[in-house]
């Protein structure tokens, strides 16, 4: 049984999926209106109802920040179709059970989650599209870091050690002649929260953190700006993207009716677009189901939360290459081994 095979590595698979890099519950943190209960967003079917019974053709999961951005304006569509169910989630941990058990159908996560169910289920989820790059950025305050070879000697605040900002960081620095053992020192915090307080409390002058985070923290302390985005850095050293967040999908809700998956990808892309240009309207919906705790947070982080809807070979790639770096660093980080070719929804062989 799926549920029993999960059981026993369980917790790895939630500390993998924990990525700082997707600042959800850093950005909510840094809040006063933030709230720490999950986000029912129901668009197709009564309160009482469960997922098993839901009249909905796909039901989907999100967790609050960047990865699912994109989706509110096909869950704003929604609600008056009533076609597609969307609930909010806080944590990862909320959605896998649910995932595996065919509770929901596709869900909005972490890139080395999505591997690493693939792995745990044996295949019975697919990735359907990468909508989310990276989201880390280094901050400084102060101007003296401006190329990855400035960071030599320095002191790098950050979160995620055993995850994988810290496989990036450590890839780009490497990538650039840099030991990160000798030639930087880099101290993790469970949260951004903390490594922003360190900051604050004069106790370091850099550090990186993840979107809509580093929004959040250039408005609080005087002077902190953003010197490298991660995203640039680590084009220029592996030769593709740097992936933050995807939409996997049960393998088996594609086969029960592929055109209306289709058209649900259909509308996902239309979202994206939307996303991307009426920043106001995506940032109030952001707020309302409760993706982000602010809108006017999220319009400002919107255009740096590389939001996009990336499909086909440009995703395998792109996510090959990404996970290669994983399984490098560490293979139980993507499920213990690489993705095949029937990870991949729709890509060229």
């Amino acid at each position: 049984m799926i549920l029993k095979r999960l059981a026993a590595g369980f917790t790895a698979l939630v500390m993998c999926a924990a990525l700082a890099a997707c600042g959800t519950s850093d950005s909510s943190q840094s809040s006063s209106a933030a709230t720490a209960e999950t986000t029912p967003v129901e668009t197709a079917a009564p309160a009482e109802q469960t997922p098993e019974t839901s009249a909905a053709s796909l039901r989907v999961a999100g967790l609050k920040g960047p990865t699912t951005m994109g989706l509110c304006n096909l869950i704003s569509d929604s609600e008056a179709t009533g076609e597609y169910e969307f609930t909010m989630y806080g944590a990862a941990d909320e959605i896998v059970p649910l995932l595996v058990k065919g509770d929901i159908d596709a869900a909005a996560v972490p890139a080395n989650l999505a591997a690493t169910l693939y792995q745990r289920t044996e295949g019975a989820v697919q990735v359907a599209c990468i909508n989310t790059l990276g989201v880390l950025y280094i901050l400084e305050q102060g101007d003296t870091v401006q190329s990855v070879a400035d960071l030599k000697g320095q002191t790098i605040l950050t979160t995620g050690k055993g995850t994988t900002p810290e496989y990036v960081l450590r890839y780009v620095l490497e990538q650039n002649g840099l030991d990160p053992d000798t030639d930087v020192t880099i101290e993790y915090f469970s949260e951004a929260t903390e490594a922003l307080s360190q900051l604050q409390a004069g106790r370091g002058t850099i550090a990186m953190l993840p979107q809509p985070f580093v929004t959040s923290a250039l408005s609080q302390v005087e002077g902190l700006r953003v010197a490298l985005d991660m995203n640039t850095e680590w084009e220029a050293v592996a030769g593709s993207k740097l992936v933050t967040g995807v939409l996997v999908v049960r393998t088996d809700a594609i086969e029960r009716d592929p055109d209306a998956f289709a058209a649900f990808m259909d509308g996902y892309k239309a979202s994206v677009e939307a996303a991307n240009t009426d920043l106001e309207g995506t940032a109030a919906l952001c707020e309302e189901y409760g993706i982000v705790a602010k809108a006017a947070l999220a319009q400002k982080a919107l255009p740096e939360c590389n939001i996009v809807f990336e499909t086909g070979s440009e995703m395998k790639t792109d996510l090959t290459n990404y996970f290669q770096v994983l399984y490098d660093a560490d293979p139980s980080s993507v499920g213990g081994a690489m993705p095949d070719d029937a990870f991949y929804y729709n890509a060229e062989a």
